[in-house]
C-alpha cells in the first residue's frame, strides 16, 4: 500500500513538472542545441519527438479514475464522500497542499426549481457546474452536495490571505451569474459562498472542515443574495441534510450513545500527561461514529444542551474516577460550558453535587469557557455561576483565546486559570515569525496576569517543538493523540509515560 502511494505521489510530481506553464520556454533552446550538434535533421527529429514524449507523459501520469463513488446524476460531479476524501488528504502529514474548502450555492434554487420546471433546472445546474469547474485548477475538485450546492477543495498553494481567497470566492460568484439561456429564455443568478480555511477548521479533518464552510455558507445566506462568508471560530458548525431530530437525539442521550471522548493535554517540557478534555461524540448504532459537528447544532436547536452537560459531566468524573482505581494518575478533566448552561440559575450547585456524588475534588474539574461568552457575558446569573465555580475550587479556562473580544480585565474579574491558545495562531508556528510574534505576545501577557497557558490544535513536532522554545506550558493537539474513548485513553497514558526519559526531558510524542 505504501509502495503504491509512493508511486502515485511520484507520478503527480511528474505530471505537475510536465504540465507546467514554463516546459514551453525550454522547446526553442532545445531546438537550436539539436541543430548545432545534428544540423537540420536532428532538429526536425527532435521537433517531432519533444511533444509525443510530453504527450505520452502526460497519458501515463494521468490520474486514475476514482472507482466505486457514484456521481451525480445530474451534473456529473462527484458527490461529498469524494470531497471529504480529498479535504482529509490536506491534513495528512504528506500532503503537497493544505486544502481550503468552499461551498457555493444557488440563490432561491427551490424556487427558481418551481419557476422553471424540472428538465429546465437540470439544464442550469449543468451549465453551473461546467462553469464554476473551468474556473478552477486541475488539482482542485468541485462536487454535488445537494440540488444548487456545490463543494470545492482548493489547493493552498501559497500563504493566501483574506484578499486573495475573497476574490476567488468572487470569481466563483461570476461564473454562477453569467446569463444562461434555456428554452429561449434568459436566467439571471446569484449565489452566496462560504469557505473555511484549514487554519480555522475546528479539527484537522475534511469532516470538520466541510461543515465550517457549510457554517459559513449559513451565515451568507442569512445576510442576503450574494453574500460571501468566511468561517469563524464563534460559529456553530452546520447541520447537513440528515438532521436529526429531538426524540432521535433524547434517545441517544439516555441510551449511552452520545458519551465523552478524550484528548490529552501534555506539558510542553516534560511531555507529562497534564490532564485532558472531554469532547462529545456520538457512536450511532447504524451510522456509526458522528462527528459533533454533525449533531451539535441539532442538540442546541432541540434544547438539550444542558442535558449533554450532564451526560458529559457524568462522563468525566466516571472516567476520572475510574482512572484513579486503576492507579492512573490525571490530574484534571476539562469540559465544555455552553451559554445555555451559564444561564441556569442551578448550574454551580449541580456540578458541585454531582463533585461530592464521586468523592472528586473540586480542582481537579476545569471548566472551559469560549472567551465570546465571556466577552458577551454581562448577565448576572451568568457572571455568578463563573464566579461560583471558581470560588467552589474548579479551574477555569478561557477556550479559543484571541478570537473573540474578551478584555484583559474579564480574564481578571473571572479568576481564569488558563487561557488556551487558539489553534489559527499555533498553525505554521513554527515556520511563520508572525505567528510567533503573535504566542509570544500571549504568552507574555498571560505572564503578566500569572496564568496558565494551552496551546490547542497543535498539529505538528515542529510546532510541539517551537512552542517549548517559546515557553507556553501545555498542548493539546492531533501530534499528540486524537481524542479516544475513556478505556483507549487508559491505554494511551500507560503506553506513554514509559516513553519519557525523565520528567524533565522533550517529549517524543506519539
Amino acid at each position: 500500500m505504501v509502495g503504491v502511494q509512493g508511486a502515485e505521489q511520484v507520478k503527480k510530481r511528474v505530471r505537475a513538472v510536465l504540465t507546467a506553464p514554463h516546459l514551453a520556454a525550454f522547446l526553442p533552446a532545445i531546438m537550436i542545441m539539436a541543430f548545432w550538434n545534428g544540423g537540420e535533421n536532428l532538429m526536425v527529429l527532435v521537433a517531432i519527438l519533444f511533444p509525443g514524449l510530453l504527450a505520452i507523459g502526460g497519458a501515463l501520469t494521468r490520474p486514475k479514475p476514482t472507482r466505486g463513488v457514484a456521481n451525480d446524476e445530474i451534473t456529473g460531479l462527484p458527490r461529498r464522500p469524494k470531497l471529504l476524501e480529498q479535504l482529509d488528504r490536506g491534513f495528512a502529514s504528506d500532503a503537497d497542499f493544505e486544502k481550503s474548502c468552499f461551498v457555493l450555492e444557488i440563490d432561491d434554487i427551490q424556487k427558481l426549481s418551481a419557476q422553471l420546471g424540472e428538465e429546465s433546472i437540470r439544464q442550469v445546474l449543468r451549465t453551473i457546474a461546467d462553469r464554476v469547474k473551468a474556473t478552477l485548477r486541475e488539482t482542485d475538485l468541485m462536487c454535488a452536495l445537494n440540488t444548487g450546492r456545490f463543494g470545492i477543495s482548493i489547493d493552498k498553494r501559497q500563504r493566501a490571505d483574506l484578499e486573495a481567497t475573497l476574490q476567488l470566492a468572487a470569481r466563483l460568484q461570476a461564473a454562477v451569474s453569467e446569463p444562461i439561456s434555456v428554452d429561449q429564455t434568459r436566467v439571471l443568478l446569484s449565489s452566496c459562498v462560504g469557505f473555511a480555511l484549514p487554519s480555522r477548521s475546528p479539527e484537522a479533518t475534511g469532516e470538520a472542515l466541510l461543515a465550517a464552510a457549510e457554517s459559513a455558507l449559513g451565515v451568507a445566506v442569512l445576510a442576503g443574495p450574494g453574500s460571501i462568508r468566511a468561517f469563524s471560530n464563534g460559529m456553530a458548525a452546520r447541520v447537513g441534510r440528515s438532521e436529526h431530530n429531538r426524540d432521535e437525539l433524547s434517545r441517544a442521550l439516555d441510551a449511552g450513545e452520545i458519551r465523552p471522548w478524550f484528548q490529552p493535554q501534555v506539558s510542553v517540557k516534560t511531555g507529562r500527561v497534564s490532564g485532558c478534555e472531554a469532547l462529545v461524540r456520538w457512536q450511532h448504532p447504524t451510522m456509526g461514529l458522528i462527528a459533533p459537528g454533525a449533531f451539535l447544532p441539532a442538540i442546541s436547536k432541540a434544547g438539550l444542551m444542558e442535558r449533554l452537560g450532564e451526560v458529559v459531566l457524568f462522563g468525566a468524573l466516571s472516567a476520572l474516577q475510574d482512572w484513579d482505581r486503576q492507579g492512573l494518575e490525571i490530574p484534571a478533566v476539562a469540559i465544555n460550558i455552553s451559554a445555555e448552561e451559564l444561564n441556569n440559575p442551578n448550574l454551580s450547585e449541580k456540578i458541585k453535587w454531582e463533585l461530592d456524588r464521586f468523592d472528586m475534588r473540586p480542582n481537579r474539574l476545569v471548566v472551559e469557557i469560549l472567551e465570546n461568552v465571556i466577552a458577551q457575558t454581562e448577565d448576572d446569573v451568568a457572571r455568578h455561576n463563573i464566579n461560583a465555580l471558581a470560588d467552589l475550587g474548579c479551574k477555569i479556562d478561557l477556550d479559543d483565546f484571541g478570537t473573540g473580544n474578551a478584555s484583559i480585565a474579564s480574564i481578571a474579574r473571572f479568576n481564569v486559570h488558563r487561557i488556551k491558545i487558539d489553534r489559527s495562531f499555533v498553525t505554521h508556528i513554527d515556520t511563520d515569525t508572525d505567528q510567533q510574534n503573535m504566542i509570544s505576545a500571549i504568552l507574555t501577557i498571560a505572564d503578566q496576569l500569572d496564568v496558565g497557558t494551552v496551546a490547542e490544535g497543535v498539529e505538528t513536532h515542529g510546532e510541539h517543538t517551537k512552542l517549548v522554545a517559546l515557553g507556553c506550558d501545555h498542548a493539546q493537539g492531533y501530534s499528540i493523540a486524537k481524542p479516544m474513548p475513556a478505556q483507549t485513553f487508559l491505554d494511551w497514558v500507560k503506553a506513554h509515560e514509559p516513553k519519557l526519559l525523565s520528567s524533565e526531558a522533550v517529549p517524543r510524542l506519539a
